[in-house]
């Protein structure tokens, strides 16, 4: 019970800055282009500096091999991700168009910025290793998942073109973390707590931007649709839950099982909506996910993780 309340607290304190992002966006207290703002400052600045911040103080000799193990099993546990995914969107809708958007939220969950916030406040001790866990998860995503879930042009992109999305801030600064973590190479003390201010943003603007989004959201149209609330289902309950049953017969770390439980009870990804509007293509069903997941999400993200504590003891 005192784990289900402790993590209860900490998923209500960042639920409450998704009612203010909520609020502030609604009601027009923020500027349009607020939501645009807060996004590039979220993915060039904020979880950038989290990311290097992180690296710099844990990377070291002794976390390479733990980092080879956790990129082989997270690999492996996506592709099982993969393929559940691949058969149960088939019992969640028959429009060709929401299968798609149905089995990019079960394959990826909101692993980055949710999850990003939800483990750095419940296990910052294992932060850093939850980074490199989730490193295959957007190596799938930038190869097949944006492109052929959410573009659907994926046979007009080059493989060159694809891989132009690994450069981005978040994995030069994993780079440049790890090098200067490793080599234990020093830094001026003013850059060290310009770093540190800029990561402990990270978590509320996320949630922040998670409200706004959600507030463009026409509500009654978006809950209507019933696969929604079955890919919820799948997403926050019968994938974590079946993640738990399989730690009862296959032995497995404390560090890779949280990690992938961390990653596996997030709600369904906000990718789903940005990328398909972006392109002009309809997004109900992905805003009804979003909404519905995130919302549901407080109560069991508490819940898994207690059961979680309870395999563990």
């Amino acid at each position: 019970m005192a784990v289900f309340t402790a993590t209860l607290s900490q998923t209500a304190f960042l639920f409450s800055f998704i009612v203010i992002g909520y609020i502030l966006s609604r009601w027009k207290f923020v500027p349009d282009n607020a939501q645009v703002v807060l996004s590039k400052l979220e993915n060039c600045v904020f979880i950038p500096a989290l990311v290097l911040n992180t690296f710099i103080s844990n990377f070291t000799a002794q976390k390479i091999g733990t980092a080879s193990e956790l990129l082989l099993t997270s690999l492996l546990l996506a592709f099982i991700a993969i393929g559940l995914s691949l058969v149960c969107v088939r019992f969640c809708s028959k429009d060709p168009y929401e299968r798609k958007i149905f089995t990019y939220g079960l394959c990826f969950s909101n692993f980055g910025f949710m999850g990003n916030a939800v483990v750095s406040a419940l296990f910052p001790e294992i932060f850093m290793e939850y980074l490199i866990f989730t490193l295959p998860l957007w190596t799938l995503i930038y190869l097949w998942g944006v492109p052929t879930l959410l573009i659907g042009d994926a046979g007009k992109q080059t493989l060159k073109q694809r891989l132009k999305n690994f450069v981005n801030p978040m994995l030069i600064c994993t780079l440049l973390g790890m090098v200067i973590g490793l080599l234990n190479l020093p830094i001026p003390s003013f850059l060290g707590a310009t770093i540190s201010a800029a990561g402990d943003c990270m978590s509320p603007v996320a949630m922040l931007l998670t409200g706004m989004t959600i507030a463009q959201f026409n509500l009654k149209e978006v809950l209507r649709g019933k696969g929604v609330y079955l890919v919820t289902v799948l997403r926050l309950l019968v994938f974590p839950l079946l993640f738990l049953g399989a730690m009862l017969l296959i032995p497995m770390g404390k560090t890779f099982a949280t990690c992938a439980l961390c990653s596996l009870a997030m709600p369904l990804g906000l990718n789903t909506i940005i990328v398909p509007s972006a392109l002009g293509k309809d997004t109900k069903v992905a805003s009804g996910m979003a909404l519905v997941s995130h919302v549901l999400a407080c109560v069991t993200i508490p819940l898994i993780f207690a059961l979680f504590q309870q395999i563990l003891n």
